[in-house]
Parts: structure tokens; C-alpha cells; sequence
């Protein structure tokens, strides 16, 4: 009989929707060569012994040949399945033809196309919603969650940051500037509701400026404080930073930029996760950069608590004027203001906010020795000398 027979079915169809094939019958590898055609309503397949075996078209499954010179392989019946494998998948094209109502659910080569550019459109729409979630989804996840974390957790994580960004090595802890300092802060905080005990640590190192982290630690660095001119000016500085505190700006940088295992840690209220942070943190913090819109209410918030202290609030602008005055100076005199709006624009701003007034307010702690105070870190610093100490920074967060 042999290939007898198959010659003869050949002969009875039309060449067109009559293929060459391989059958598998589930249970053993061994393949049979198969005549097979596609009729109006069910495949029709045919051995070398001339034995017949029909599928019809909805109880075949395709697992096989949806890419261009893919084989085809069709699936009929339970596990394990029979197979019939065709090498050119030029036959789906004939079975669609031949019986387009009861192959829809198998591949359609004329659809390759559509389906390549629906993979585009796909990945593109993938993208559009990854940055959507970046620009949006995230800061709207951490604005929910930063209320809620609880200030003994901000706090232990701004102590074992602080350990790892401004290690007692390099703080300058002259016990009577340092309570001068203190006074400052207290000034600004008299009117001030709130969970935070705010404390300033001033570190030697001649870049201009200043890091507000969790758990109310302003970090200074030597160089701003050395910049100031008046206490005044110092306390319009720290009333910026102090308002990303209590505003939770800083928080809720971090939740935004961080690691999802820190995001987990502060939604669960998990103390050693904070711990663990640690150098982590302080290179975050480093990175950390605040949005136009969190820099604008720190000016304007700031502004508020110095008028509520009895604190001129020109000082703040005037520190800002000396800032932008001496932009060209060395080292990093832009470092304080380069993620902040433009310093001519604060300027406009701020001074916009300050009511007119014929008497203004007394002059901030008359007494103070400034240009000694403000040398905490050496007296050499005072010169416009500072001495560098040599810890690692890793950025700021205003930079």
C-alpha cells in the first residue's frame, strides 16, 4: 500500500488545501508522515495505511506557528494530546480560507501584522503608564503615607542617618555657639505646633549649605553658616529648613526616591528597617531633591515663622541677595539654591509677602557676637579660611 494510497488522495483534492505532515499520537515520539486536509468543517487527516482520522475545528488547539516561519502544530483532544505537526505555516492561511466561521480561534497569519503593531502599541502604552506612575502615582502614594508614619520612626531614622552623614568627627560643638544656635531655634519654634525636638548640628565643610532630614536634624554645613551676616540671616535659613520638617517635605522625598524595602518598612512602622537604613539613607538623602512646589511653601512658610518670632523677615531675603550677589565665588556658592525656583524670582516673591511697615522689627539678639558665633567650626573658618574637615558627603538635599 505504502504511498500509494496518499498518492491517490492527493489526486482527489486540490493541491491547494492538501498538506504533508507528521502526526504524534501522545503517547509515544514516534512520528507518522500524514496527508492532511482542510475541509469546511473539520481537518481531515490521513495515514500511510490508509487509515482516516477527523478533527473538527473547535476541539483543535494551536500551541504552535504564530510566527512567521514557525511550524504549525494543532492539538486535538485530552492529555496527552494528539498532534499533527505541518512545517509550512503557510497551511494556516488555506485553513482559514477553507473554513474561515470555524477557525477564528486559531492563528491568523493576515492578523501578524496588527498583532506586531498591537505589541508596539503595547509597549509604548507600558512605558506611558511607568512614567505616569513616576511622575504621579508615586507622589501620590507617598503624600498618603507620609501622614502616617509615626514621628518615633522619622526620628530613629534621622539619628541613624545623621550617625553616618555628619559623624561626631566632624561636628563643631562649641558648647556656648552651639546654645546661641539653640536660641535661634527656639525663637522660631515658640510659635510652632509641633511632634519634632528640632536640632541643629553644624558641621566643618566649606560647601553652602543645609540638609533638613527626619525626625526634626538640621545639618549645617560651615560654609552657609560662615556666609551669614546676621543672626537673622541664619534664622531665615534654618526657618526654611525647619518648614521641610514640618511639613514632612523630607519624608515624603524619601518614600518618593527610596528603596521599596525602606517604603515597606515605614508603612509597617518597622524600627529595625529604619536602623538597617543607615548608610543607604544618607546617600538617599544626598540624591534627595525637592519639588518646585515643596521649595516655594518652605520660602513662604518660612517666611511666616520668622514674622511669628518677631524676626525680620528682610534677613531671609537679604541672605538670598548675598547668595545671588556672590554666585561666582568658590566653592559651590550655588549649591544651596540649584533645585530651588530662581533666586530672583524667591527674591520677588518673598519681598511681595512682607507688608509695608514704618517701624520694623527690632534687631534679632542685639547681643550676639555674629562673626564669632558664626566660627564655630575655627576661627580660621571666620577669615573665609574654612578649615574642610575630611568626611564623606554625599550631596544635599537642596542640591
Amino acid at each position: 500500500m505504502g504511498f500509494s494510497i496518499l498518492g491517490s488522495i492527493l489526486a482527489s483534492v486540490t493541491s491547494s488545501s492538501t498538506w504533508t505532515g507528521s502526526y504524534l499520537d501522545g503517547k509515544t515520539a514516534a512520528r507518522q508522515p500524514v496527508i492532511i486536509h482542510a475541509s469546511a468543517h473539520a481537518l481531515l487527516i490521513t495515514f500511510e495505511d490508509g487509515r482516516k482520522m477527523t478533527w473538527p475545528y473547535g476541539s483543535i488547539r494551536q500551541t504552535q506557528g504564530a510566527y512567521k516561519g514557525e511550524p504549525v502544530r494543532l492539538e486535538y483532544g485530552a492529555e496527552p494530546a494528539q498532534v499533527v505537526v505541518i512545517a509550512d505555516s503557510a497551511f494556516l492561511n488555506v485553513l482559514h480560507e477553507a473554513a474561515p466561521a470555524h477557525t477564528r480561534h486559531l492563528h491568523n497569519p493576515l492578523h501578524r501584522g496588527v498583532r506586531v503593531r498591537f505589541t508596539y502599541v503595547a509597549a509604548v502604552a507600558v512605558i506611558v503608564i511607568g512614567v505616569a506612575l513616576y511622575l504621579w502615582g508615586i507622589p501620590g502614594l507617598a503624600s498618603v503615607v507620609a501622614p502616617r508614619v509615626p514621628v518615633a520612626w522619622e526620628t530613629r531614622l534621622g539619628e541613624t542617618v545623621i550617625e553616618h552623614l555628619a559623624p561626631p568627627s566632624a561636628r563643631c560643638m562649641d558648647p556656648a555657639r552651639t546654645e546661641t544656635l539653640d536660641t535661634i531655634v527656639a525663637a522660631l519654634m515658640g510659635q510652632a505646633q509641633s511632634p519634632y525636638a528640632m536640632r541643629v548640628v553644624v558641621v566643618r565643610e566649606s560647601k553652602i549649605n543645609a540638609l533638613a532630614l527626619p525626625g526634626g536634624f538640621i545639618v549645617v554645613f560651615s560654609g552657609l553658616l560662615e556666609r551669614t551676616d546676621t543672626p537673622g540671616q541664619f534664622a531665615g535659613v534654618l526657618a526654611h529648613e525647619l518648614q521641610h520638617i514640618l511639613k514632612r517635605h523630607t519624608t515624603r522625598a524619601i518614600i518618593e526616591q527610596t528603596s521599596t524595602s525602606l517604603l515597606l518598612a515605614v508603612i509597617g512602622g518597622d524600627f529595625s528597617g529604619a536602623m538597617t537604613y543607615g548608610l543607604e539613607g544618607a546617600r538617599t538623602l544626598g540624591r534627595l531633591q525637592y519639588s518646585r512646589q515643596f521649595e516655594e511653601e518652605a520660602d513662604v512658610e518660612g517666611l511666616r515663622m520668622l514674622q511669628a518670632a518677631g524676626i525680620d523677615p528682610h534677613d531671609m531675603v537679604a541672605f538670598y541677595q548675598t547668595m545671588k550677589e556672590k554666585a561666582s565665588d568658590p566653592p559651590g556658592i550655588w549649591a544651596y539654591f540649584s533645585t530651588h525656583p530662581s533666586t530672583e524670582d524667591r527674591i520677588k516673591k518673598l519681598t511681595s509677602l512682607i507688608p509695608a511697615s514704618p517701624n520694623g522689627p527690632a534687631t534679632f539678639l542685639p547681643d550676639v557676637d555674629w562673626i564669632t558665633t558664626r566660627a564655630i567650626c575655627g576661627e580660621r573658618a571666620a577669615s573665609g579660611q574654612a578649615q574642610v574637615h575630611r568626611f564623606v558627603t554625599y550631596g544635599s538635599i537642596d542640591e
